[in-house]
């Protein structure tokens, strides 16, 4: 149940107090930022079980471990990346100058922003919080947070947490529905961090230019595993599943599609569906976080159905707890071939040539990620330069995001900008550049009269004209 929801006042007026707070210590210490973190680490162990029992109610069924792996645990390992290299990432970037002003020096100093917004999705509601937020501390920033209204008890964990360590004018979690959600992506911050889908992140898009906001936009889109004739195809049928069934496929990196050589589709589907037998218990089974995610998915499949394929289930599943169901015979007018899933289902296209498969790729939209099943040196090459995703794992899936000296972020309509690795610390900082002239320096030879020897000079080895 949500608990009453702010006004656009009542955001105002946090977005002003985080303000006029940041103002008066607009560049925090390496120390007070190291504290931060600290604080927050300390805390996110201290609720890890609290965190859990919050997700396991929203979700209805969601166990444990999962969240505590793929939700708790990760933000953990976020913040002590942050906490080993913030000292390197806070130090000036010195650069070269221009010969014409040897003797000087330049370098770039990277500034806090001011206040971040935060929005954060439901599907993974502890990490997509905490990721985004331990950065934007470790860059300097205060931050105001929208949680997702699908996570209300994930919610008010992280609210109660947060609380413990940190006051509202530095951090501070706002709750309520679409319409919160729109107010608060109107709200002149001075960076907005978005996780959630493409037709969403283009409202936050045109809520932020408005106030000229930059946003980085974590989206989704249609991700491949492309499985290669010289695959271990056990080994990739299992990853695959897992990638799948993980949160019910109910991630924005899932592999959201097959790639297979048609001599061995039907086979892989076969030991897709085998492995996510192996791998789903009814208490490790996610479930779909409400009935219309539930509904969306049966009328996928129906579709699929309606239009010749042939659909195979993994045993087990009951309420929304959906099982995995593998799609041979895919065409291109069916709903699963165009729409990102989202959920437990794995559509499988067949090729002939590997040529084929890097076309079907580049032909949609530029996916969030992409994974390479396979062992041929020539094709990992050809999958790194002929195709753009936000991210790459090869024989595997998703580990790249959890990899944190990596940066995390979209390409096209998967997204822009990153919140990971030492790119996310430069996105959530002001680049300021700084030249130093010293007072010696005879920059008076280039100002007017012009004509001078040394000007003439110049302009002719820069242009080859002397004037």
């Amino acid at each position: 149940m949500l608990h009453a929801q702010p006004s656009v006042a009542d955001l105002q007026l946090s977005l002003a107090r985080q303000r006029a707070a940041f103002h008066t210590q607009p560049y925090p210490s390496l120390a007070q930022r190291r504290a931060a973190l600290k604080r927050l680490r300390a805390a996110i162990r201290k609720h890890a079980s609290a965190l859990a029992q919050a997700a396991q109610a929203d979700f209805g069924s969601r166990a444990t471990a999962e969240t505590l792996m793929l939700d708790v645990a990760p933000s953990v390992l976020h913040v002590d990346h942050l906490l080993r290299r913030l000292g390197r990432l806070m130090k000036p970037s010195r650069r070269g100058v221009e010969w014409l002003f040897l003797t000087n020096r330049a370098w770039v100093a990277y500034q806090p922003k001011g206040v971040v917004g935060i929005m954060a999705p439901w599907n993974f509601p502890i990490y997509l919080v905490l990721g985004p937020l331990a950065t934007a501390l470790a860059a300097g920033n205060r931050c105001m947070i929208k949680t997702s209204e699908h996570a209300p008890q994930t919610s008010q964990a992280l609210k109660q947490m947060l609380a413990t360590c940190f006051d509202r004018d530095e951090v501070a979690v706002v709750e309520g529905g679409p319409a919160v959600a729109a107010a608060f992506s109107r709200l002149p911050f001075d960076h907005i961090v978005f996780t959630g889908s493409p037709e969403i992140g283009r409202h936050v898009m045109r809520a932020a230019a408005d106030n000229l906001t930059p946003v980085t936009l974590e989206l989704g889109g249609k991700s491949p595993a492309l499985v290669s004739a010289t695959a271990d195809l056990r080994v990739a049928a299992r990853r695959v599943a897992h990638g799948k069934t993980t949160n019910a496929g109910q991630v924005c990196v899932a592999p959201d599609y097959a790639l297979v050589p048609r001599a061995s589709a039907e086979v892989f589907a076969q030991m897709t569906v085998a492995a996510a037998d192996r791998l789903c218990g009814d208490d490790d089974n996610c479930s779909l976080i409400h009935d219309g995610a539930y509904a969306r998915q049966q009328a996928l499949i129906e579709d699929a159905r309606d239009k010749g394929a042939t659909v195979l289930v993994a045993p087990g599943g009951a309420g929304r707890r959906m099982p995995l169901h593998v799609v041979l015979g895919v065409t291109d007018d069916m709903r699963l071939a165009r729409e990102e899933i989202f959920g437990p289902i794995l559509p499988v296209f067949t090729y002939d040539r590997f040529e084929e498969a890097v076309e079907r790729i580049n032909i949609g939209t530029r996916p969030l990620a992409l994974y390479y099943f396979g062992h041929d040196p020539a094709e990992r090459e050809t999958v790194l330069k002929r195709t753009h995703s936000g991210g790459v794992t090869f024989n595997d899936w998703g580990w790249h995001v959890v990899n944190h000296d990596l940066p995390f972020g979209g390409v096209g309509t998967s997204g822009m900008g990153n919140y990971h690795g030492d790119e996310g610390f430069r996105e959530l900082s002001h680049a300021k550049a700084v030249y130093d002239q010293h007072r010696l320096f005879p920059i008076e030879l280039f100002h007017p009269p012009y004509g001078g020897l040394l000007q003439r000079l110049a302009l002719f080895v820069m242009t080859g004209r002397a004037g």
